[in-house]
């Protein structure tokens, strides 16, 4: 084909991507092969592809294609998440649109427009991901509300309900006032804001001697007419005079108990706790244990109510600053600071979160979580990386039970139904049910049952997702998920380490006895340069589909890619995107010199040496690559392909063969630097996979059938390198290099041919290099010599000594000047290369080749040293 000047992403992006689903090469199903399987963290079916989509994709697809390359039968299921809370939201605000309160609904109704607002919007994500070269098996794509998957949360429930494991009960929980709904402690997002401290006068019921009152601190003054006691350390000797008596609460004069507990800091505020069970976590806790009563004053929608007894129905904010104002009347406020703090806001409404006493389903922890947290510690589920296999037993071993109901309309409704007198069964049909409650009650119609109005949290089907992708539920020995379970990698956010992954490995052990994947790559989270997350609030994440089309999906996916190692946040910047992009102008242009090449294949081959050292340099790339893979340093394998591409391929390896300006190039050299490209196309395909597409079929390398794709090529086997080839090509680079630097320092015209002569202590051979030192540094004649050559630039690789005689006298002065600027470099990097390996502790506990390396360190800059004082005494005769 005939190859355009510039790279046009967006038209090869669009055909390759069209071609690859057309020709099903993404698409799986059970055979022979061993499997390779990832299911995709399912994104909100209300959402778009963000900064963390992008980068949590991108690593799947390089993983999944790396794999199908390797001859793995490759299986990415997609598919989206119903997301109860942030549904509802969107659905409700489309019907507001229209005119339509959800409260004038029922809930059939409901329903039916959340249905509609699915099909409409849902499939969004997934049609962008397609823009990034997200190679899933498009046939495969699931929805956690679709009605197998739904039968399985209904299920689950069930089957955990009649172990024991599920009950309802009355917990603190999370509240979304504006919700109106429960939420999971993942879906609150705690920030740092401003707030008041406002210090409040507790009088004593009765005064001890000048003691009329004690002051308590407090952020949240409209909850102190829900105090049920203040708490005191027990061994604060300031309050001593305490023990045992009683205060009154401001304004509304109820007579509350001081209690004695350590919980209370002695150095933090006043010392003194006003205890509110209703409203604070930590103070249930310690009303439970000291027998305090609990006195909710908050409705759902965060009014105060008839429990307040002042400033009924007021909004809990509004109220706050109508307290205050009382509290100053009545001479009950002491003062009001400026205060910082962390507030935690929910996710989906950005309502402050309540914490709320609350009649809700539960399901225990403990009896799931030693098996999850076994299957880590043992090392059957990985975690990568493993620093954060701490914080995972930390949670494992604190955790709590889990709230799994939610006050909404969309998602897998209860399966719970009530008789008239308040008791309960739980069925899967109202059928079932009758039946069930029949047996306590044979008078009992369905006219008489009433289910349960709230849906399982939204997580309560996600744990479940890579059994249920597989129709493990449905059909529990199915072949595809014998074939494909357990999955192998699962890409995630630390975030959600425990709220999902834990809780995937939860359910896999209970449904199938094993875990459900084998490792789990936690990504960073993505923030701008200032280190800020990105978000939409802050208008700093930039639109994936916009950078796409401005530095196309390849260019973003190496950007990416290069700024993200394993489980560290990432300073996304712009110009990542962008050095991506002209990673792939690079490798274009470089197939288009090759390309323009005439062959001659009367010529002796003429370029061994450089054949035979980029043969042995990318097998040493493609063996540091595939360690870096093992380790899933994703971040240090691109780097390491970039590198070999760029610097040792086009810089050198080309300039090395390039025949001369209109001359034909050897069929040879030829073909070995095509067989070169096609292997480095591979390297490149998980990472760039529309570019490495497009050249792949290519004329250059031959006919190619409808399936011979570089999506489907096999990846190239390590072979044997050349050692001492590698490290004396080093060492020649090094002199071209300096050649170079000669003419530039010396203002030497690239054009003119220079001599170079060699005085060589190293068993270097460089005789064998001539031909590349001639071509690469324009050099005219290379001679071997065992003296310096006066009035000559000079320089040193290692223990040789290089010397271009100039056609003016070199300027002593300015040589001498440069040579002792070299000489106070060395002196000083031998100085702290002695110092280490004068260090006993570093000596008795650093590795051998550690220590190896620093003693060549050192022999090298010995051996310079001397050459350079030679130097110096030679140019002062």
């Amino acid at each position: 084909m005939s190859i355009s000047k510039t790279y046009q992403f967006s038209e090869v992006e669009d055909k390759w991507y069209s071609y690859w689903l057309e020709h099903k090469f993404f698409k799986s199903v059970p055979d022979e092969r061993e499997p390779y399987t990832i299911v995709i963290p399912p994104p909100n079916v209300t959402g778009v592809l963000h900064m963390g989509h992008m980068l949590n994709n991108t690593i799947q697809d390089v993983l999944i294609r790396r794999a199908r390359m390797k001859g793995k039968n490759a299986c990415w299921v997609p598919g989206t998440d119903h997301a109860s809370i942030a549904t509802e939201a969107k659905v409700v605000n489309m019907l507001k649109e229209r005119g339509i309160a959800k409260a004038d609904l029922l809930r059939e109704d409901f329903l039916k427009y959340a249905w509609e607002w699915k099909e409409k919007y849902g499939g969004i994500i997934l049609e962008q991901l397609k823009k990034l070269g997200a190679s899933c098996d498009w046939d495969r794509t699931r929805f956690t509300m679709e009605d197998d998957m739904s039968e399985a949360v209904i299920d689950t429930f069930i089957h955990l309900y009649k172990k024991g494991w599920i009950y309802r009960g009355v917990r603190m929980i999370n509240w979304d006032p504006r919700g109106l709904t429960a939420v999971s402690d993942e879906e609150v997002i705690r920030k740092e804001v401003n707030q008041k401290l406002y210090y409040i006068k507790y009088a004593l019921t009765e005064a001890e001697g000048d003691a009329t009152h004690i002051m308590i601190a407090t952020t949240r003054p409209e909850t102190i007419m829900a105090d049920s006691a203040v708490c005191i350390n027990p061994n604060d000797e300031r309050y001593t005079h305490l023990h045992g008596k009683t205060v009154k609460v401001p304004l509304i004069n109820r007579e509350i108990p001081v209690i004695l507990d350590e919980y209370v800091t002695m150095d933090f505020g006043t010392g003194c706790l006003k205890v509110t069970p209703a409203h604070d976590l930590n103070d249930y806790e310690l009303g439970q244990k000291h027998n305090l009563p609990v006195i909710d004053i908050l409705n759902d929608d965060g009014t105060l109510n008839d429990k307040a007894e002042i400033l009924i129905g007021e909004d809990r904010f509004a109220a706050r600053k109508k307290i205050a104002v009382l509290l100053e009347e009545a001479g009950a406020l002491e003062k009001v600071e400026e205060y910082r703090s962390q507030v935690g806001f929910s996710e989906r409404t950005d309502a402050v979160i309540e914490p709320k006493l609350s009649m809700q389903w539960f399901c225990k922890m403990k009896e799931m979580a030693q098996p999850a947290l076994d299957y880590v510690l043992n090392g059957e589920v990985k975690l990568i990386p493993d620093k954060f296999i701490n914080t995972y037993r930390h949670w494992m071993e604190n955790v709590r039970d889990w709230n799994i109901s939610r006050q909404l309309w969309w998602g897998q409704q209860i399966p719970a139904w009530y008789l008239p007198n308040g008791q309960f069964v739980v069925a899967k049909t109202l059928e079932e049910a009758l039946a069930e409650a029949q047996s306590i009650d044979a008078t009992l119609t369905a006219a008489d049952l009433r289910q349960d109005e709230d849906v399982v949290d939204t997580w309560f089907s996600s744990w479940l997702w890579p059994i249920s992708v597989f129709d493990g539920f449905k059909n529990p020995d199915n072949a595809d998920i014998n074939y494909y379970y357990p999955t192998n990698d699962l890409v995630t956010a630390p975030e959600i380490l425990f709220f999902w992954v834990a809780r995937m490995i939860m359910a896999g052990h209970e449904f199938k006895g094993k875990a459900p994947f084998k490792n789990v790559y936690l990504t960073g989270i993505v923030r701008d340069k200032l280190g800020r997350k990105m978000s939409k609030q802050l208008g700093n994440s930039p639109d994936p589909i916009d950078l796409i089309g401005k530095y196309s999906a390849d260019g973003v996916r190496v950007g990416m890619l290069m700024c993200s190692p394993a489980g560290n946040d990432l300073m996304f910047d712009e110009s990542y995107c962008e050095q991506g992009r002209n990673f792939a102008n690079k490798i274009w242009n470089a197939f288009r010199l090759v390309k323009g090449w005439e062959v001659d294949a009367t010529l002796p081959a003429s370029n061994a040496i450089a054949v035979n050292w980029f043969n042995s340099r990318f097998n040493e790339a493609l063996a540091e690559i595939e360690d870096l893979f093992a380790q899933y340093r994703l971040s240090e394998a691109i780097m390491a392909v970039y590198k070999l591409v760029w610097d040792d391929f086009c810089a050198w390896y080309l300039e090395m063969v390039k025949p001369a300006y209109q001359h034909p190039i050897d069929a040879e050299s030829f073909n070995a630097t095509v067989k070169f490209f096609e292997n480095i196309l591979k390297l490149l395909h998980p990472f760039m996979p529309f570019l490495s597409e497009e050249l792949w079929h290519d004329e250059l390398f031959g006919e190619r059938n409808a399936q011979d794709c570089c999506i489907v090529a096999q990846l190239p086997e390590i072979e044997q390198t050349n050692t001492q080839l590698l490290a004396d090509i080093e060492k020649l680079k090094q002199v071209i290099t300096e050649i170079r630097n000669t003419r530039n320092t010396k203002q030497l015209s690239p054009k003119e041919a220079l001599e170079l002569h060699v005085k060589q202590s190293s068993a270097v051979d460089y005789q064998s290099f001539v031909p590349v030192i001639s071509k690469l540094g324009n050099v005219s004649s290379v001679n071997f010599t065992n003296d310096k050559i006066a009035g000559a630039a000079s320089f040193m690789v290692s223990t040789d000594e290089f010397f271009i005689p100039l056609a003016n006298n070199i300027d002593a002065e300015a040589e001498i000047a440069r040579l002792q600027k070299d000489k106070e470099y060395l002196v000083g990097f031998l100085k702290s290369v002695n110092a280490k390996l004068s260090n006993e502790k570093f000596v008795n506990n650093a590795k051998p080749e550690i220590i190896e390396n620093e003693r060549k360190k050192q022999a090298d800059a010995e051996a310079k040293l001397q050459i350079i004082e030679e130097n110096l005494k030679f140019l002062a005769i």
